[in-house]
């Protein structure tokens, strides 16, 4: 048997999580541990990277440099 110590308001939270779903904390606890056995692999988080891929490469700095270059050429020439 494992002794976890937390705090009684974490307990509480708890609780009342495992109530809601008509089990004894006991019962819940195990049912948490059931669905995460130890040793199972994970599903990969998703990186920024990965999110952006479907927009395609990003530009080079060569690419960003001549962007700005077209934006800003007349900028301040009305003043």
């Amino acid at each position: 048997m494992t002794v976890i110590e937390i705090s009684d308001s974490q307990a509480a939270v708890l609780k009342a999580r495992a109530a809601a779903q008509g089990l004894s904390l006991k019962a819940w606890i195990e049912k948490l541990a059931e669905e995460f056995p130890e040793g199972s692999p994970r599903k990969p988080l998703k990186t920024g990277r990965g999110m952006l891929a479907k927009y395609g490469p990003a530009p080079s700095a060569e690419e960003i440099d001549e962007n700005r270059r077209e934006m800003f050429q007349s900028f301040g020439q009305d003043f």
